[in-house]
């Protein structure tokens, strides 16, 4: 199954900056693209859509041209690219969520308007991250400069998610030429009962977050024998802070979709919300695809 790299597309810079990445990221994996706009009835959200009173909404004319220029401006600078369009009725986040069964790759921008407004600052951005059937890149505004010669830095708890995330930083790592940055975090000591005791935990905190990175980078060098890879243990009062500081000098920040220890809910709440919007360059959750149909 040729899965497509699939972009949310609604006009505004940031969904174009994302179908740009999208497109070279289509051609560098020799997929085709498929620029994706969710569209709603005209009367807003929020509108029962009683299929005997309303009707179904109709593709627009208007967003129909916009994805046909998108789509042209974007074969015409990336040679080799197949590309295709598709308006689909109902919420953007809905929209998105089901294209992610078929796709390799979902990319979406940090901002949007029209049928992708609020993508990820909220319940639609919720949807996606949680429920997305694929990874899913969040592409900065491009007027935010990023290092693109930065590492590619991923979260490491020990969890299966982060173990997927290790695997797809390190495949995007191999793929850019960069180091691959392993990153633990732990939270500061809470002023434990007795300075012997504090030392203990220290100690044996220190003791896994070695074993776990030392895991990881074994399995990252078996894949990859040529590949850069740093491992870093840093204390941090939560992993948003660590990842995002870590951030300003990444080309790409890896994120699994479940966690535990350092990195539980990193995509529950208000951790993955920080971690999205503030992140100084792309971030990309790592989702497992489901098994193509037969």
């Amino acid at each position: 199954m040729n899965r497509p790299v699939v972009a949310g597309v609604d006009g505004s810079p940031s969904s174009l900056t994302a179908a740009d990445q999208a497109a070279a990221t289509a051609v560098a994996r020799s997929r085709p693209l498929l620029l994706v706009h969710g569209y709603l009835h005209p009367l807003g959200y929020g509108v029962p859509l009683n299929p005997y009173d309303l009707g179904v909404p109709a593709p627009t004319e208007e967003a129909e041209k916009m994805l046909e220029r998108v789509a042209a401006d974007l074969a015409e600078r990336h040679p080799g690219l197949r590309v295709a369009v598709r308006q689909v009725a109902g919420g953007p986040g809905a929209a998105l969520v089901e294209e992610s069964r078929r796709a390799e790759l979902v990319v979406v921008g940090s901002r949007g308007v029209g049928g992708f407004t609020g993508l990820l600052l909220g319940s639609v951005g919720g949807q996606l991250a949680q429920h997305g059937h694929c990874p899913v890149l969040v592409v900065r505004p491009a007027e935010q400069p990023i290092p693109v010669d930065g590492p590619v830095v991923v979260g490491v708890d020990g969890s299966e998610s982060a173990a997927y995330a290790v695997e797809l930083a390190a495949d995007e790592a191999a793929r850019r030429d960069a180091e691959l940055v392993l990153m633990h975090v732990r939270a500061p000591e809470r002023g434990a009962p007795a300075p012997e005791v504090a030392a203990e935990a220290t100690t044996a905190e220190r003791a896994e977050a070695a074993e776990l990175l030392g895991s990881a980078a074994a399995h990252v060098r078996a894949a990859h024998p040529d590949l850069r890879v740093t491992e870093r243990a840093v204390v941090a009062a939560s992993p948003e802070t660590a990842l995002r500081e870590a951030s300003g000098e990444a080309s790409l920040v890896v994120a699994g979709s479940r966690g535990r220890g350092g990195f539980t809910g990193l995509l529950l709440g208000s951790v993955s919300q920080a971690l999205v919007q503030h992140a100084h360059c792309p971030v990309l959750i790592a989702h497992r695809p489901e098994p193509a149909d037969d």
